[in-house]
């Protein structure tokens, strides 16, 4: 196979067991005030039982950031999709904007657990905050961690575990959150998993308009 169609190969992603969904009792309430929320990059981490020759502890680490900032910005062009259709009653800050305003708040991936939701949604100007964790046991064919599938040469499994929360600006009270494990195959992208994440949830997002008395 071509190097130029490893880095555009993608796999269907299919769900592999039911979601987890948590919605606060108040969620209404919520709504009702929210008008802005921001995306937070993924926490990444690649669970890898033994590192393959020649791949270095830090590279592996560079991968889970590079695939933090994928994530981030194929959701947020999923959740647009969405909105744009109005089916939302929020809309979403550039990502670009979120990004620069924490680092201008000396913000880093690395560091970024270390402040609460509130303190984030404060330093981003937002209502609430959408946040998650990726757990991967292979790392990701596209953009910089195309290395792994022309290096490592992994087999074709590779279970994906995705948990998804929104925080309330005001409060840092979680009010949502989604657990789920997606099963995929070698090439599944960043693309490809936040289009498989947000068909699974299109009907269970709470900033549904529907939602709304």
């Amino acid at each position: 196979m071509k190097l130029k169609s490893l880095f555009i190969a993608t796999l269907v992603l299919f769900l592999a067991a039911c979601a987890t969904v948590y919605t606060a009792q108040d969620f209404a309430q919520h709504q009702t005030r929210h008008k802005t929320v921001a995306i937070m990059p993924f926490r990444v981490s690649i669970d890898l039982k033994k590192l393959p020759e020649g791949v270095t502890s830090e590279q592996m680490r560079r991968a889970e950031v590079d695939e933090a900032y994928l994530f981030q910005k194929q959701l947020y062009n999923q959740l647009l999709v969405q909105y744009a259709k109005q089916r939302y009653t929020v809309s979403f800050q550039d990502i670009d904007k979120t990004n620069v305003l924490l680092e201008r708040a000396g913000i880093k991936y690395e560091n970024l657990s270390s402040s609460t939701k509130d303190e984030l949604a404060k330093i981003l100007g937002v209502d609430s905050v959408i946040s998650g964790q990726i757990r991967r046991e292979k790392p990701m064919s596209t953009g910089a961690a195309i290395f792994s599938t022309v290096f490592l040469g992994f087999s074709s499994t590779n279970k994906v575990n995705v948990n998804m929360a929104i925080h309330d600006g005001a409060t840092a009270q979680l009010i949502w959150s989604y657990d789920h494990e997606v099963a995929g195959g070698l090439g599944s992208s960043a693309e490809g998993l936040a289009k498989s994440l947000m068909s699974s949830i299109s009907k269970k997002f709470p900033y549904n308009r529907k939602n709304v008395q």
